[in-house]
């Protein structure tokens, strides 16, 4: 870690704005063994969560209850996942658990983001549960019942930079949070120099249910395409939720690349036979693509998340970011924070 801080340190001094070769991009840790659970600090903790709401644990947390993948996935990267108790529902479809953690799917699944099992956390005995804000209601009766609760929405950079960092008081890990939140912070700075200059490509996200599905102006993946060096044409859309378009706003806005997540119900194929979609300059020039990978989604706000930055940057610019390059980087991370060895197939790419 004190490497990794080093190097971040070093890079990150001539300031984002030197367009450095994509040889520079900081890179996760050069471990060979996965990031390690560290000692739990004594003392009470009282932080706010990212609702707002005050949560007060005696000690860190030891016995965790996750009820929403994205924290889920956060804690293993923190090395945090012994303390988990209970999991979030459908667990067992998680390839990143089957992967890095099978005892998860064991664990009893509690909860989503659109329901919640009081009495099955209860009966956990948790001294920490972590919902997603869309469970606020829940995360009140918990509290109400003696058990903290912490309500969480990484719905931006920002965001997921402050869900680390509660993770990290949270659960007593705070060395482990920061040298993450340096490595993430570091590649995004890199990357968003690189990209300072460059002409934007309009790029469309498509989600998953339908193509005709978009990322809102307030989600995480607008920031992404934008941090990739391209422009999100459904960035005037008001929220933080996935948004219907049209066929035809979908023709006006006339993107030069879509992206399709890798979770999605339809096949690229669909949209090259959409003829309403015919004379997109994305289906035209075949400049269709699906977001990585096969372990996990990329484009979630999740620590992957800069994997998937990095995939959007080679896509939209390959000149500033090889595929060697981000391939290598996407490896080094699962070996360095989840001990795995991962082939270009795994990624899918």
């Amino acid at each position: 870690m004190f490497a990794l801080l080093g190097q971040l340190l070093s890079g990150c001094a001539a300031g984002p704005a030197e367009s450095a070769p994509p040889s520079a991009l900081p890179s996760a840790p050069a471990s060979a063994e996965p990031v390690q659970s560290q000692p739990a600090r004594p003392g009470p903790i009282t932080v706010a969560d990212q609702a707002g709401r005050e949560v007060t644990l005696d000690a860190p947390a030891e016995r965790i209850v996750s009820c929403y993948y994205l924290v889920t996935a956060s804690l293993l990267t923190l090395g945090q996942k012994d303390k988990v108790v209970g999991v979030e529902l459908k667990a067992d479809s998680r390839e990143l658990y089957k992967l890095a953690a099978p005892e998860f799917l064991d664990l009893p699944g509690v909860g989503s983001g659109k329901e919640t099992n009081i009495e099955a956390i209860a009966a956990l005995e948790p001294d920490l549960v972590l919902l997603p804000k869309k469970q606020l209601e829940a995360a009140e009766t918990l509290a109400g019942l003696g058990i903290p609760t912490a309500v969480v929405e990484p719905e931006s950079y920002e965001s997921f930079n402050a869900l680390i960092a509660l993770l990290g008081t949270l659960c007593g890990c705070e060395e482990q949070a920061g040298a993450l939140t340096a490595y993430y912070d570091g590649v995004v700075e890199r990357v968003t120099g690189l990209t300072k200059d460059v002409e934007r490509p309009a790029v469309y996200l498509a989600g998953a249910a339908s193509y005709l599905r978009t990322c809102a102006g307030g989600m995480y993946q607008r920031e992404m395409i934008e941090m990739a060096g391209g422009s999100c044409v459904s960035q005037d859309i008001q929220g933080r939720a996935w948004a219907d378009v049209s066929a035809e706003q979908l023709a006006a806005w006339d993107p030069e690349a879509v992206f399709s997540v890798s979770y999605a119900e339809y096949a690229l194929d669909d949209i090259r036979g959409d003829a309403a979609l015919s004379g997109l300059r994305a289906v035209k020039e075949d400049r269709l693509y699906t977001v990585p990978s096969e372990i996990e989604a990329w484009d979630y706000p999740q620590p992957s998340s800069i994997l998937g930055l990095l995939w959007m940057t080679h896509i939209l610019h390959p000149e500033l970011v090889s595929r060697e390059e981000y391939v290598k980087e996407a490896q080094g991370f699962y070996q360095t924070y989840f001990g795995l060895e991962v082939s270009e197939e795994q990624l899918g790419v």
